[in-house]
């Protein structure tokens, strides 16, 4: 089995075999076996008192028509029946009880396997994979799973003892009567095999296009107000109804299958068999009138199985399937690796790009052959056109990408030799696209220390000039925002962004264009706190400010992934014409 790396696992985590949906859906089975042994007990036992109830109403027919004085007989028939048929009642509640708890803790359990498997995926992965997909998968697929096992194999355990029964008593009438129900159990069989052989791919199907459906849905939500400015609710209405359109077309394909269920057939074609066979021997003196009562009886208790499994076998098909894409996801290749045993220290912020070159998956390349260095404290200014590969070598410090040629090293130490959660907590990366969380501004601050204080929090927002607007909300730093900030302003999250940076102290802090929403009147506050930021430790700054660029230390000019130009704001005025045209007339670098 392929071991797949993470960047992030928890300890002590139970592992599950991922070498199959079967396997994997068994391993987790496995750890509540004794929920199955409970849930298989209480199906015997449930089966086997359904056929005492024909099997002593024949006895009560004998007695009524061959003995008609004996109603002590009669009364004690009366009296087994009940008892058996109460003691059923428990032996059912069990397994029903024993299946219900067995789904809720297998699903409690593949949604934490699923979701620490996605915290563990590298952003590469989470790049390529839609949101939407994923969590259709994580909700949808996962409860599935749940529905598989309860009512499902809940069902088809309790079918299976409702088939045997006819063939363990059947014979104790005529060893003849056998033939009916053993007909019945051979043809069901291959039937139901033929039934799921058609459904299977059916079943994969359905989920597969839930899945787009749900994509498609959560882009447009998503982009709602890019829908909206441009007028093209009606477009995506249509391709709402496409999506949805192809996943109705699968569940009418999947009724389609079960409109041809055969064992319907076979159930009529048995229970009629079986009662002229039963007939044909009563004439022949071979049987009584009560036994064909108690055989007919028990012919009617396949019933049971024929009606559930139309439904039963249709939800183990979709959870098999759910488990299928589940795992797929699970088992997706990381070439991350969290190096728990990594090298851990206290940064000093040196870093040392040798030959560096990165391609995403799809072949594109990003990075390509990047040599230089930085000493500790020093301010760098990365620049260059839309696309040029700034936001890319930046997130190769701390291991979000990592190099596909080349070595990126943090303080003289390869980053790939470091423990990655060591790493990351000494690097700060704040991004030009903000995200914050639905919870208070306060909780928004201290997301990377956690145990943050009261006081710790405010004087981050201050140094982040943020405090000021912060206090303008009634419930101030308790004020729980909307999901990734649309309460507020462009500029109010950034400063909400760089205060969270600034509390945790980081070694290494790259700004990503991260002043790009700040109007004119708190650039200048931002700036002062930014210098007061980088004083002591090493800043990357991705940006088009000639006010930012000109007072760092280095200034690495790219182009299509490559360095066009490296220096101080000095040297590059003297050599680099692309440089002097930004920095003179104030354009974008346009080389």
């Amino acid at each position: 089995m392929t071991t797949a790396y993470a960047e992030f696992t928890l300890p002590q985590r139970r592992r599950s075999d991922r070498r199959g949906p079967i396997r994997w859906i068994v391993s987790h089975t496995l750890r509540y076996w004794y929920l199955s042994v409970l849930m298989i007990l209480g199906a015997v036992g449930n089966a086997a008192l359904a056929s005492v109830v024909p099997i002593y109403i024949g006895k009560a027919l004998d007695l009524i028509t061959l003995d008609a004085a004996d109603l002590r007989g009669l009364l004690q028939i009366s009296f087994v029946i009940a008892i058996s048929q109460v003691v059923r009642s428990v032996l059912q509640f069990g397994r029903n009880f024993g299946a219900e708890l067995m789904a809720q803790n297998i699903e409690r359990n593949i949604r934490d396997e699923l979701y620490v498997s996605l915290l563990g995926k590298s952003m590469t992965f989470h790049n390529l994979q839609p949101v939407g997909d994923t969590m259709a998968r994580a909700t949808n697929d996962v409860r599935e799973i749940n529905f598989m096992f309860s009512p499902g194999i809940n069902l088809v355990v309790g079918s299976a003892t409702f088939m045997v029964m006819p063939l363990i008593f059947s014979s104790q009438y005529h060893p003849a009567l056998i033939i009916a129900p053993l007909f019945f159990s051979i043809t069901y069989v291959l039937s139901l095999w033929q039934y799921l052989y058609e459904l299977s791919p059916v079943s994969d199907g359905v989920r597969q296009a839930f899945g787009r459906l749900n994509t498609r849905l959560a882009e447009a939500l998503d982009g709602v107000e890019t829908v909206k400015g441009m007028s093209q609710e009606r477009q995506e209405i249509d391709l709402f109804q496409d999506n949805a359109r192809s996943f109705r077309d699968y569940f009418v394909r999947q009724g389609d299958i079960e409109a041809r269920f055969i064992p319907y057939l076979l159930m009529g074609l048995t229970q009629a068999g079986g009662l002229f066979h039963a007939i044909w021997l009563y004439q022949q003196g071979a049987i009584n009138l009560g036994d064909i009562v108690a055989y007919f009886g028990l012919l009617l208790l396949l019933g049971f199985p024929t009606f559930i499994s139309l439904f039963a076998y249709s939800q183990v098909s979709l959870g098999v399937a759910g488990a299928r894409r589940i795992l797929e996801l699970i088992s997706r290749e990381n070439d991350l690796d969290q190096n728990e045993r990594g090298y851990a220290n206290r940064m000093e912020g040196k870093v040392e790009f040798r030959g560096v070159s990165f391609a995403y998956e799809t072949g594109e390349t990003a990075i390509e052959d990047v040599t230089f260095s930085v000493k500790q404290g020093q301010t760098i200014a990365i620049v260059g056109q839309t696309g040029s590969g700034k936001t890319t070598l930046v997130k190769m410090i701390n291991r979000t990408y990592d190099v596909t040629k080349g070595q990126v090293f943090v303080d003289g130490v390869d980053v790939r030799d470091w423990n990655l959660e060591d790493l990351r907590q000494q690097i700060s990366i704040i991004e030009q696209d903000i995200f914050l969380f639905s919870r208070s501004i306060a909780e928004n601050i201290a997301f990377g220390k956690p145990d943050a204080t009261s006081g710790e929090i405010e004087a981050a927002a201050k140094a982040a000039q943020a405090h000021e607007f912060i206090e303008t909300f009634k419930e101030g730093y308790e004020t729980v925002i909307g999901e990734r900030g649309v309460t507020l302003s462009g500029g109010q999250r950034q400063r909400l962004a760089l205060a969270r940076a600034f509390l945790t102290d980081p070694r290494i802090l790259v700004l990503d264009d991260s002043t790009s929403a700040i109007d004119s009147a708190t650039e200048d506050k931002i700036q002062r706190a930014i210098y007061a930021a980088a004083e002591g430790r090493t800043t990357f700054i991705i940006t088009h400010r000639l006010s930012q660029i000109r007072w760092a230390d280095l200034i690495v000019v790219l182009r299509n992934g490559r360095i066009a130009a490296i220096g101080n704001h000095e040297e590059l005025l003297a050599t680099s014409q692309a440089y002097r045209l930004i920095f003179t007339e104030g354009k974008s670098p346009n080389i």
